[in-house]
């Protein structure tokens, strides 16, 4: 029997690299449009929410992986969110964060984001509309349907 201590938790300089690392901890909801792969995983930000006052919010890593022969540009976002009493937000707009990122092939682009409910709980999915360069064919690629739970919501059913 070895009586060297216990290993000590991991510890990181960089809280970047915590956060990335905590992330791929969690589930990963996945779809593929025309060789877009789109790679989803939600958390939940209980420093941000307010259950006493109906307030309840989420973050979301997204990865966009071109795994196509060619470049696409992600031109525009529509989501559909939807929370626990089937309530539906639609919210369109240009780009991610701020960006319409060129996405080459064999690349990929990663962001993160938020979106906040009433409710403890709700799904959100959506739709990239890519343009192909050079052809400028435009086309859709899903983003997977995920799940947004709180630990203030009974009975999960997501």
């Amino acid at each position: 029997m070895s009586s060297r201590p216990p290993m000590p938790p991991k510890l990181f300089m960089d809280p970047e690299a915590a956060l990335s690392e905590a992330i791929a901890a969690l589930p990963a909801y996945e779809d593929t449009t025309e060789g877009v792969r789109v790679i989803v995983r939600a958390f939940w930000l209980d420093d941000q929410s307010q259950p006493e006052e109906h307030n309840y919010c989420w973050g979301y890593r997204i990865r966009i992986e071109n795994h196509s022969d060619r470049t696409v540009q992600l031109l525009e976002r529509s989501w559909e969110i939807i929370d626990a009493q089937g309530q539906v937000e639609r919210v369109r707009g240009d780009g991610v964060i701020g960006e319409q990122p060129v996405i080459e092939a064999g690349s990929g682009f990663e962001y993160t984001s938020g979106a906040s409910l009433d409710t403890p709980s709700g799904i959100m999915r959506g739709l990239y509309r890519m343009i192909e360069e050079p052809t400028g064919r435009l086309f859709d690629v899903r983003i997977p349907p995920f799940s947004l739970d709180s630990p203030y919501h009974s009975g999960l059913v997501h």
